[in-house]
Protein backbone atom coordinates (compact mmCIF):
# COMPACT_ATOMS: atom_id res chain seq x y z
CA UNK A 1 0.00 0.00 0.00
CA UNK A 2 0.97 3.72 -1.03
CA UNK A 3 2.51 5.67 2.30
CA UNK A 4 -0.19 8.38 3.05
CA UNK A 5 0.91 11.84 1.87
CA UNK A 6 0.83 13.73 5.10
CA UNK A 7 -1.54 16.73 4.85
CA UNK A 8 0.57 19.99 4.24
CA UNK A 9 0.46 22.87 7.12
CA UNK A 10 -0.47 20.07 9.41
CA UNK A 11 2.70 20.32 11.73
CA UNK A 12 4.18 23.75 11.08
CA UNK A 13 5.65 25.71 14.53
CA UNK A 14 5.76 22.40 16.75
CA UNK A 15 7.94 23.88 19.15
CA UNK A 16 6.61 23.68 23.03
CA UNK A 17 7.40 26.74 25.00
CA UNK A 18 9.62 25.63 27.76
CA UNK A 19 8.88 26.21 31.66
CA UNK A 20 6.34 26.00 33.85
CA UNK A 21 4.79 29.57 33.34
CA UNK A 22 2.48 30.84 35.39
CA UNK A 23 -1.02 30.37 36.77
CA UNK A 24 -3.71 29.67 34.20
CA UNK A 25 -5.41 33.27 35.84
CA UNK A 26 -2.37 35.09 35.37
CA UNK A 27 -1.82 34.13 31.67
CA UNK A 28 -5.22 34.45 30.22
CA UNK A 29 -5.09 38.23 31.79
CA UNK A 30 -2.34 39.11 29.55
CA UNK A 31 -3.28 37.19 26.68
CA UNK A 32 -3.64 39.33 23.95
CA UNK A 33 -5.30 39.01 20.44
CA UNK A 34 -1.72 38.50 18.96
CA UNK A 35 -0.48 35.90 21.26
CA UNK A 36 -4.40 33.93 20.35
CA UNK A 37 -3.68 34.03 16.78
CA UNK A 38 -0.06 33.04 17.25
CA UNK A 39 -1.38 30.39 18.89
CA UNK A 40 -3.99 29.07 16.35
CA UNK A 41 -2.23 30.17 13.30
CA UNK A 42 -1.45 26.52 13.06
CA UNK A 43 -4.37 24.54 10.83
CA UNK A 44 -3.70 21.48 13.59
CA UNK A 45 -4.55 23.85 16.53
CA UNK A 46 -7.52 25.51 14.87
CA UNK A 47 -9.12 21.93 14.53
CA UNK A 48 -8.31 21.59 17.90
CA UNK A 49 -10.29 24.69 18.70
CA UNK A 50 -13.31 23.60 15.82
CA UNK A 51 -14.02 20.71 18.32
CA UNK A 52 -14.02 22.16 21.33
CA UNK A 53 -16.42 24.64 20.21
CA UNK A 54 -18.65 22.44 18.65
CA UNK A 55 -19.53 20.21 21.61
CA UNK A 56 -18.34 22.05 24.71
CA UNK A 57 -17.55 19.43 26.66
CA UNK A 58 -14.60 17.48 27.93
CA UNK A 59 -13.21 15.07 25.17
CA UNK A 60 -10.81 12.49 25.58
CA UNK A 61 -7.49 12.92 23.08
CA UNK A 62 -7.95 9.53 21.16
CA UNK A 63 -11.73 11.06 20.08
CA UNK A 64 -9.93 14.67 19.00
CA UNK A 65 -6.93 12.80 16.96
CA UNK A 66 -9.84 10.42 15.15
CA UNK A 67 -11.86 13.76 13.94
CA UNK A 68 -8.56 15.92 13.26
CA UNK A 69 -7.14 13.08 11.11
CA UNK A 70 -10.62 12.71 9.04
CA UNK A 71 -10.71 16.07 8.63
CA UNK A 72 -7.05 16.78 7.93
CA UNK A 73 -7.60 14.19 4.99
CA UNK A 74 -10.73 14.66 3.87
CA UNK A 75 -12.42 11.05 5.10
CA UNK A 76 -14.64 9.35 7.84
CA UNK A 77 -14.56 8.62 11.55
CA UNK A 78 -14.26 4.77 9.98
CA UNK A 79 -11.91 5.35 6.94
CA UNK A 80 -8.55 6.93 9.26
CA UNK A 81 -6.09 4.40 8.71
CA UNK A 82 -4.02 3.33 12.47
CA UNK A 83 -0.78 5.33 11.05
CA UNK A 84 -3.04 9.03 10.29
CA UNK A 85 -4.81 8.75 13.83
CA UNK A 86 -1.30 7.94 15.81
CA UNK A 87 0.81 11.05 14.06
CA UNK A 88 -2.19 13.19 14.36
CA UNK A 89 -2.72 11.77 18.01
CA UNK A 90 1.67 12.46 19.07
CA UNK A 91 1.65 15.83 17.59
CA UNK A 92 -1.48 16.91 19.41
CA UNK A 93 -0.09 15.76 22.86
CA UNK A 94 3.39 16.71 22.86
CA UNK A 95 3.18 19.64 21.18
CA UNK A 96 -0.65 21.51 20.41
CA UNK A 97 -2.36 20.87 23.45
CA UNK A 98 0.70 21.94 25.70
CA UNK A 99 0.72 24.77 24.20
CA UNK A 100 -2.88 25.39 23.74
CA UNK A 101 -3.18 24.85 27.88
CA UNK A 102 -0.21 26.84 28.74
CA UNK A 103 -2.48 30.10 26.67
CA UNK A 104 -5.83 29.03 28.70
CA UNK A 105 -7.30 28.39 25.75
CA UNK A 106 -8.23 24.92 26.38
CA UNK A 107 -7.41 22.92 29.57
CA UNK A 108 -4.96 19.37 28.77
CA UNK A 109 -5.33 16.68 31.54
CA UNK A 110 -2.03 14.60 29.97
CA UNK A 111 -2.09 11.66 32.86
CA UNK A 112 -5.32 11.49 32.22
CA UNK A 113 -5.70 12.49 28.22
CA UNK A 114 -9.04 14.50 28.34
CA UNK A 115 -9.27 18.26 27.02
CA UNK A 116 -11.75 20.00 28.32
CA UNK A 117 -12.93 23.53 26.97
CA UNK A 118 -12.60 26.89 29.17
CA UNK A 119 -13.76 30.11 29.32
CA UNK A 120 -11.41 32.14 26.64
CA UNK A 121 -12.52 28.88 24.65
CA UNK A 122 -16.16 29.90 24.29
CA UNK A 123 -14.90 33.22 24.07
CA UNK A 124 -12.77 33.12 21.38
CA UNK A 125 -14.13 34.15 18.00
CA UNK A 126 -11.92 33.55 15.56
CA UNK A 127 -13.15 34.91 11.68
CA UNK A 128 -10.84 32.87 9.08
CA UNK A 129 -11.02 35.24 6.00
CA UNK A 130 -9.87 32.80 3.00
CA UNK A 131 -10.38 34.13 -0.54
CA UNK A 132 -9.16 32.31 -2.93
CA UNK A 133 -8.37 32.61 -6.41
CA UNK A 134 -11.82 32.32 -7.51
CA UNK A 135 -13.84 34.42 -4.79
CA UNK A 136 -14.57 38.23 -4.58
CA UNK A 137 -13.32 39.92 -1.69
CA UNK A 138 -16.17 41.20 -0.29
CA UNK A 139 -13.84 44.98 0.30
CA UNK A 140 -14.00 45.12 -3.14
CA UNK A 141 -17.56 44.44 -3.91
CA UNK A 142 -18.54 46.99 -1.06
CA UNK A 143 -16.06 49.52 -2.71
CA UNK A 144 -17.91 48.90 -5.69
CA UNK A 145 -20.97 49.47 -4.77
CA UNK A 146 -19.92 52.67 -3.17
CA UNK A 147 -18.76 53.76 -6.76
CA UNK A 148 -21.75 52.63 -8.80
CA UNK A 149 -24.17 54.56 -5.99
CA UNK A 150 -21.65 58.13 -6.32
CA UNK A 151 -21.87 57.54 -10.05
CA UNK A 152 -25.78 57.00 -9.79
CA UNK A 153 -26.04 60.20 -7.97
CA UNK A 154 -24.11 62.60 -10.12
CA UNK A 155 -26.27 60.71 -13.58
CA UNK A 156 -29.26 61.84 -11.42
CA UNK A 157 -27.79 65.30 -10.54
CA UNK A 158 -26.90 65.97 -14.29
CA UNK A 159 -30.55 63.94 -15.36
CA UNK A 160 -28.79 61.76 -17.87
CA UNK A 161 -31.47 59.70 -20.03
CA UNK A 162 -32.44 56.53 -19.18
CA UNK A 163 -31.73 57.06 -15.83
CA UNK A 164 -34.13 59.96 -15.40
CA UNK A 165 -36.90 57.26 -15.99
CA UNK A 166 -37.24 56.41 -12.73
CA UNK A 167 -37.52 59.03 -9.73
CA UNK A 168 -35.05 59.69 -7.36
CA UNK A 169 -37.16 57.80 -5.00
CA UNK A 170 -37.45 54.69 -7.01
CA UNK A 171 -33.40 54.37 -7.24
CA UNK A 172 -32.65 55.14 -3.37
CA UNK A 173 -34.93 51.91 -3.05
CA UNK A 174 -33.14 50.36 -5.59
CA UNK A 175 -29.42 51.17 -3.76
CA UNK A 176 -30.81 50.80 -0.48
CA UNK A 177 -32.24 47.10 -1.25
CA UNK A 178 -28.96 46.12 -2.88
CA UNK A 179 -26.76 47.01 0.02
CA UNK A 180 -29.30 45.26 2.39
CA UNK A 181 -29.02 41.98 0.51
CA UNK A 182 -25.42 42.58 0.34
CA UNK A 183 -24.86 42.80 3.87
CA UNK A 184 -27.25 40.14 4.73
CA UNK A 185 -25.23 37.45 2.44
CA UNK A 186 -22.05 39.03 3.67
CA UNK A 187 -23.07 38.28 7.40
CA UNK A 188 -24.10 35.12 6.14
CA UNK A 189 -20.70 34.33 4.51
CA UNK A 190 -18.80 35.20 7.79
CA UNK A 191 -21.05 33.35 9.98
CA UNK A 192 -19.89 30.08 8.21
CA UNK A 193 -16.34 31.38 8.18
CA UNK A 194 -16.00 30.92 12.28
CA UNK A 195 -14.09 28.16 13.91
CA UNK A 196 -17.24 26.28 15.71
CA UNK A 197 -19.95 26.97 13.30
CA UNK A 198 -20.91 24.15 11.22
CA UNK A 199 -19.65 19.93 11.52
CA UNK A 200 -16.55 20.90 9.80
CA UNK A 201 -13.90 23.75 9.67
CA UNK A 202 -14.43 26.53 7.43
CA UNK A 203 -11.42 25.84 5.40
CA UNK A 204 -12.97 22.39 4.53
CA UNK A 205 -14.93 24.22 2.42
CA UNK A 206 -13.50 27.73 1.19
CA UNK A 207 -10.14 26.76 1.19
CA UNK A 208 -8.48 26.27 -2.22
CA UNK A 209 -7.90 22.81 -3.27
Amino acid sequence: MAQQQRPPDADTDDETDGGDGDDGDEVEERLTKGEIFEVLRNQRRRYVLQFLKQDDRPVELGDLAQQIAAWEYETTLEGVTPEQRKRVYTTLQQTHLPKMDTSGILEFDSDRGVIEPTERTRDISVYLEIVPGREFAWRELYLSLGAISCALVAALWLEIYPLTALSNIAWMAVIAVTVTVTAVAHIYHERNMRLGHGEQPPELSYGER
